[in-house]
């Protein structure tokens, strides 16, 4: 299934994975909406949504960078809206954004709680809804969320409460999402990493550049989505993959060109 002239809606593409996937599927085609907050860099975290639109078009690309703050519908819809008007359609929409702190239960405030559950929750959820009419018209529709296999297993509780429920309802959105609707063949599945992945929130909320150099880039999260939204979205759907996981499924098992570090010894992610 070719990318040229589909259209990819995607959350926090100023940076990061985001961005890793926007410019994966603008080379193989695909038109790009880079629906994100920043406008301004900080230097902690870098990029901007001008900044990824820029290299999209660089590739030879269509961009169109929305200033879009998932928390507010209104927001959600003049980006969908603008999107639509721009390019006619939306065939893929990427869930990316997100929100993390890994505190135990005291230690979470009521401000941080509602961050993540506002972003990873009820940003994907309404997101998702004002996408689906326009996916349905789409060509094999897909809806991507960046969030972790649901493992019961108490153990993923127990360390970050807060933050594991959000990002386990990011996937039981995609999974409702599929059974919902399976009936309009528009996918829904999740896509998580095996290992830790650079970038900011590596660097500066998780491990600092010790657990950088235990990482894989974000390109091995690009790439495995490329595969995933390129496979027919009336059967493959309702599924929790793992980057290496689709990898291998494409035959690609050598991935240590990944590495941030050649080498090294990489860091499982903190969900797997």
């Amino acid at each position: 299934m070719s990318f040229k002239n589909r259209t990819a809606f995607i959350t926090g593409a100023s940076r990061g994975i985001g961005r890793a996937i926007a410019l994966k599927l603008a080379k193989e085609g695909a038109n790009i909406v880079i629906a994100a907050k920043s406008v301004e860099e900080n230097p902690k975290l870098g990029g901007t949504i001008f900044s990824v639109a820029a290299e999209v078009e660089a590739l030879g690309g269509k961009a169109l960078a929305m200033q879009c703050d998932i928390r507010f519908e209104d927001q959600i819809q003049a980006a969908v809206d603008k999107a639509v008007a721009t390019f006619g359609s939306i065939d893929i929409l990427v869930n990316n954004a997100s929100a993390i702190s890994l505190t135990a239960t005291e230690q979470t405030d009521p401000k941080r709680y509602d961050l993540m559950h506002d972003i990873n929750v009820r940003g994907t959820f309404f997101t998702s809804r004002t996408c689906i009419p326009h996916l349905r018209k789409g060509t094999n529709p897909h809806i991507l969320n960046l969030s972790p296999p649901v493992n019961m297993d108490p153990k993923w509780f127990g360390g970050h409460l807060a933050y594991t429920m959000s990002k386990y309802d990011m996937s039981m959105i995609a999974l409702g999402l599929s059974e919902e609707l399976k009936k309009d063949r528009i996918a829904a599945n999740t896509l998580w990493p095996r290992t830790t992945i650079a970038t900011a929130a590596v660097q500066n909320l998780l491990g600092g550049e010790i657990l950088m150099k235990m990482s894989r880039t974000p390109e091995i999260i690009a790439d495995a989505a490329f595969f995933i939204l390129k496979r027919p979205s009336g059967s493959c759907t309702g599924n929790f993959f793992l980057d290496e996981q689709v990898l291998a499924e494409e035959g690609i098992t050598d991935l240590s060109g990944y590495s941030v570090v050649p080498g090294a010894q990489l860091y499982t992610d903190l969900f797997l």
